[in-house]
């Protein structure tokens, strides 16, 4: 007779979001312990699955140097330029020695160390182009607002101070160093010479900040530098050759007045019609596949529109879990364009509207965790996380507002990681959720 009631069900659930059942016993939790329940497997539950686009990303204070540029073969034309203030922890040149010897001190060169942090992404096989040029306007936050976006920017000279073209070796090496323009150089170290400056302030209005930045002739990689990069000034008592070096550090005093600023070149692709940061593109639309990544602000939104529909399964029943696999699509990821270990995900609104983490009874926030380790053929890659605890609460709600799950790289806001997804009408990487309904 129960079987008959599940068996009839099927037919009113297909009419709204095209369900398969399974059935089986199950022993739930503390609260079920003896008792044998009945358990259907909901496997092909509809979902709406689309890309969305954030409006804009904090890209200060993030202890990260993004910079480079690629040409992405899915998502377009990507490029990081970062931009920062510089100070010292005094304005001297003569540390441990007598006032006698700033006389005898001269200018030797000057140079910007970009410190790998070992963030790399693209082909770093290929030259890549790095130009360091100065800033014409101060970093100066917004009064009611102190962060820095990836669509902020700062004016520069055009004339740059230094260029290099190099190969990264961001796990190989440790740095790099671009030599910068002798005459700035030169101007700097008389200006401290003569004591012109005392202060951050005063350093930072003759010197009010670097942006470094990549051509367009070299589209390969974007590299990750520490923030603890410094530009180094090198000067010595004499012009003897034999004499030894002095050196004067420039560091980043404060990382809230340096950011990032990351565009992407969407013509040509399948998001380039994104909507407004309230809206979505549908995955009908876009070949059955949604999008992610950092930096640029795309993000994967899934919607469930017929969860309510389970409470018809029976009288009485709760979602005990549920099983969501995220499965990029094949060819679209390698060594090249690597995929990350997890996902985070969020609790939205219908227009996108964050409230929060997903997490779990402890208040930890949840993550879809990459599991390729049966895969020999790429053909079951995905990222697995439980929902179970998200959907009773939608299932259950009285209202008629519906909260979505918006899918994002942890490091979206430093890094320009991507992926694409398969929804569940894609040929070969479906997306696929489980739920467990158990009937009391």
């Amino acid at each position: 007779m129960k079987k008959f009631f599940i068996l009839g069900v099927v037919g009113l659930l297909l009419a709204s979001c095209d369900t398969d059942l399974e059935t089986g016993e199950f022993v739930v939790g503390s609260d079920y312990l003896g008792v044998n329940n009945k358990v259907i497997l909901v496997d092909t539950l509809t979902l709406e699955v689309s890309t969305i686009n954030f409006d804009s990303l904090v890209t200060s204070s993030q202890s990260r140097l993004l910079v480079g540029n690629y040409d992405d073969p899915v998502f377009g034309k990507v490029k990081s330029d970062t931009y920062f203030e510089l100070g010292a922890s005094d304005y001297k040149l003569y540390n441990n020695t007598s006032d006698t010897d700033l006389p005898n001190y001269v200018f030797d060169s000057i140079a910007l160390i970009l410190r790998y942090d070992r963030y790399y992404y693209g082909d770093t096989t290929n030259v890549q182009t790095l130009s360091v040029h100065r800033l014409l306007n101060n970093i100066t936050p917004d009064i009611d607002d102190k962060n820095f976006y990836n669509n902020n920017s700062v004016p520069y000279t055009s004339e740059s101070l230094g260029t290099i073209l190099y190969k990264p070796r961001p796990i190989a090496q440790d740095s790099i160093n671009i030599t910068l323009n002798t005459v700035f150089g030169n101007e700097l170290f008389k200006k401290i010479k003569n004591n012109e400056f005392t202060n951050y302030t005063e350093f930072s209005d003759y010197l009010k900040g670097l942006s470094l930045t990549t051509d367009g002739g070299n589209t390969s990689n974007v590299i990750g530098f520490s923030t603890s990069s410094v530009m180094r000034l090198y000067y010595s008592k004499s012009q003897n050759p034999d004499e030894v070096s002095l050196k004067k550090d420039f560091s980043i005093l404060d990382l809230t007045r340096q950011f990032n600023n990351i565009t992407l070149d969407r013509n040509g692709t399948l998001i380039q019609n994104l909507p407004a940061s309230n809206s979505k593109l549908p995955s009908s639309l876009t070949n059955n596949t949604a999008f992610i990544q950092s930096g640029t602000g795309i993000a994967c939104r899934i919607d469930f529109p017929y969860i309510k529909k389970l409470k018809n399964l029976a009288g009485n029943g709760v979602i005990v879990d549920a099983q969501l696999l995220i499965r990029p699509v094949r060819n679209t990821y390698s060594e090249t364009y690597p995929l990350k270990d997890s996902l985070i995900a969020y609790v939205s609104d219908h227009l996108n509207r964050i409230s929060g983490t997903l997490n779990n009874s402890a208040g930890t926030p949840l993550y879809a965790i990459l599991d390729k380790s049966n895969d020999e053929f790429n053909e079951d890659t995905g990222y697995n996380i439980g929902i179970g605890t998200f959907l009773q609460k939608e299932m259950m709600k009285e209202s008629a507002a519906a909260a979505s799950l918006i899918f994002a790289f942890p490091n979206i806001s430093k890094a320009v990681d991507r992926i694409v997804i398969g929804d569940q009408k894609n040929a070969d990487n479906k997306i696929r959720l489980k739920v467990y309904y158990i009937s009391y």
